[in-house]
């Protein structure tokens, strides 16, 4: 999962399907996710392309974006919002593989 940034953002969601895991460091359901976040972006590498930004070190990005709870997987294509799974929903395997099948069609 490529780690972005303030700088690297807008460069990495302008084309193609991306997801964007926005997480913290401190955050104890993210590191709860992290371990099987692997497995995912290897069963849909061919639906989409990874990346991760931490909201502390680009609050910006998150602000903009109306993330209030992580972790949230935002879904673009070409630079577009086109899905969003909520912290509240993303706490199992099961359910961030469900959102990115729904999205991938």
């Amino acid at each position: 999962m490529e780690k972005l940034n303030q700088q690297s953002f807008a460069q990495f969601i302008a084309s193609g399907k991306k997801v964007v895991e926005f997480n913290a460091g401190w955050c104890v359901d993210c590191k709860r996710v992290a371990p099987f976040l692997p497995e995912i972006e290897k069963k849909f590498a061919s639906d989409f392309q990874f990346g991760e930004i931490d909201v502390d070190e680009s609050r910006t990005i998150a602000e903009q974006y109306n993330v209030r709870g992580i972790p949230t997987f935002i879904v673009f294509e070409d630079g577009r919002e086109t899905g969003r799974l909520p912290s509240r929903e993303a706490k199992t395997q099961e359910q961030i593989e469900t959102f990115l099948e729904q999205m991938a069609k």
